[in-house]
């Protein structure tokens, strides 16, 4: 085992929150390496790795995300799935032809795995976190960053040290759907 100290996986899942309020301390280097490369790590369909990162840090570099946002940058390439889909392991499926005819896009499977792994990664560490979504401003920001054409924006995750000074979501309070609602068992 890498690190004995490491939390139990479902401790981390039940302590998961998201955080919105980070103090000015930067994340120590090898902390955001390691959070960061399981990120990597995390599956992509047909190894098709067609996920990256954009790191910003500190406020220079984070302005450039919430200049062209208001609302760290995820993205992924539809056009390395259909391209991976179209090869001769992977042709039968009839996905290869173009995105449209993905009935659920994988690369957002693949987004979303990768950002639970930083979430979780961020719990582990002692660190907070909060997925930001991005309604406006994809093109702008990508031109900013140098970001490739094909790439599209997935989500933004913020990640730092809590502050202490969160305030409760208001979503919290939300009605849930209770767990017998929600999980089924050979049936709906």
């Amino acid at each position: 085992m890498e690190d004995c100290l490491l939390m139990e996986l479902h401790e981390a899942i039940r302590r998961r929150a998201m955080a919105r309020s980070f103090a000015d301390e930067p994340i120590e280097p090898e902390v955001l390496e390691r959070i960061l490369l399981d990120a990597l790590r995390s599956p992509t369909a047909g190894n098709t790795a067609g996920t990256a990162w954009v790191v910003l840090e500190g406020h220079e570099q984070t302005s450039a995300y919430f200049d062209a946002t208001t609302d760290t940058a995820w993205r992924a390439s539809p056009d390395a799935y259909v391209a991976r889909y179209a090869e001769a392991d992977k042709a039968a499926s009839g996905l290869g032809a173009a995105p449209d005819r993905w009935p659920v896009p994988y690369w957002f499977g693949d987004a979303a795995f990768g950002v639970m792994a930083v979430l979780l990664g961020a719990v582990d560490a002692g660190l907070g976190a909060c997925v930001l979504g991005a309604f406006r401003g994809e093109e702008q920001l990508a031109r900013r960053l140098g970001v490739p054409a094909g790439w599209r924006l997935f989500c933004a995750v913020a990640l730092g040290h809590p502050d202490g000074r969160d305030r409760r979501s208001a979503s919290l309070d939300r009605p849930v759907a209770p767990q017998a609602e929600r999980l089924h068992r050979g049936r709906w």
